[in-house]
C-alpha cells in the first residue's frame, strides 16, 4: 500500500532515496553498476522483457514487475549521470503538451511533425 510519508511511497524523491540507497548498497558506482553503456544495454533487456509479456499475453503482475524493473533503471541511470530525472520529466511534458496530435496508420501520435 503507497503512503505519502511510508516506505512504499509514490513520491519521486522517495523512490530517488530508495534507488540511491541500494546502489549504495551493492557499490555500483565503484564496481562498474553506473556505467552508462552498461546500463543501456540493462534497459534494452528490461525493453525486451516488457516486450515478452505483451506479445506472449503474460498477467497485468508480470508486466507491472518488468516496467518497474524499467523505471529503477532509469532512476538508477540519472543518478549515474547526474541528472535530475524529475525536472527532466516535466520540462519534456510541457514540450509534448504543446505539440499537435495527428492519426498514423489508425493509431494516435503526438510528434514533432517535419514535413
Amino acid at each position: 500500500m503507497s503512503t505519502a510519508d511510508g516506505p512504499h511511497s509514490d513520491r519521486y524523491a522517495d523512490m530517488l532515496a530508495a534507488v540511491r540507497a541500494f546502489h549504495e548498497k551493492h557499490g555500483f558506482r565503484d564496481k562498474g553498476g553506473e556505467d552508462l553503456p552498461y546500463r543501456v544495454a540493462l534497459m534494452a533487456e528490461e525493453l525486451g522483457e516488457i516486450s515478452a509479456c505483451i506479445t506472449k499475453g503474460k498477467d497485468r503482475e508480470a508486466l507491472a514487475e518488468e516496467c518497474a524493473d524499467l523505471l529503477i533503471l532509469l532512476i538508477g541511470t540519472a543518478i549515474a549521470a547526474d541528472f535530475k530525472l524529475d525536472t527532466a520529466f516535466w520540462e519534456k511534458m510541457d514540450i509534448l503538451s504543446r505539440r499537435d496530435s495527428r492519426m498514423i496508420e489508425g493509431r494516435i501520435r503526438v510528434s514533432e511533425f517535419r514535413e
